[in-house]
């Protein structure tokens, strides 16, 4: 019974998104409405207000590691790792599928770095520097993204093996970003997806 409220209590943190709440609050439009249409970190940029992208990025990360310390914290004994693999995705599904914003929600990124915190620092700063690093190269948030998110089934592999449910936990976060990010991929092989610091028509 705790593991599936704590995974339920981990969905219903994840649905809060930071982007819209953080808009209307800077009094910009519903990120929904322009540019990528993604309410995240990266659409907000596009607004022109980099202090709002910045605190939708650290709001949206840190409801991530917020579940899954939650799920760390009050987990039946002998079940935390487990409880915590559930809470993790289902903060970041929470995420794409908001129930308090007609389940239209982002991408997942920033949020998922939030649960890898959780998990293991130096999986997080694996992946978050493998998305640093491509967004230098190719100034591409999304592919940026995707990259990093093949990157992070592979580092949790390294330190916890197949069998471990956070392998299974970051697998299929990863391969639900990467869906997500399916119009991207089109955009990438066409070369017409937006680059970092181009601002949108709000």
């Amino acid at each position: 019974m705790n593991t599936a409220l704590l995974a339920v209590a981990a969905y219903l943190i994840g649905s809060i998104s930071f982007a819209v709440i953080v808009s209307r609050a800077f009094g910009l439009p519903d990120p929904r409405t322009y540019g990528s249409g993604n309410p995240g970190a990266t659409n907000v940029l596009r607004s022109g207000r980099k202090s709002a992208a910045v605190i939708t990025l650290l709001g949206d990360a840190l409801k991530g590691w917020v579940a899954v310390w939650l799920a760390a914290r009050y987990a039946t004994p002998g079940e935390a790792e487990l409880t915590m693999a559930l809470a993790g995705a289902l903060s970041v599904i929470g995420h794409m599928v908001p129930v308090f914003h007609r389940f239209q929600g982002g991408k997942g990124v920033a949020t998922a770095l939030g649960v890898l915190l959780g998990y293991h620092l130096y999986i997080a700063l694996g992946a978050a520097g493998t998305w640093i690093i491509m967004v230098v190269f190719f100034r591409i948030s999304s592919l940026a993204s995707i990259t990093a998110a093949a990157f992070a089934p592979f580092a949790t592999w390294m330190f916890y093996g197949f069998a471990h449910p956070f392998f299974a936990s970051v697998a299929v976060v990863a391969v639900l970003l990467i869906y997500r990010h399916h119009a991207n991929i089109r955009k990438i092989l066409n070369g017409t997806e937006s680059k970092l610091g181009q601002k949108a028509k709000v």
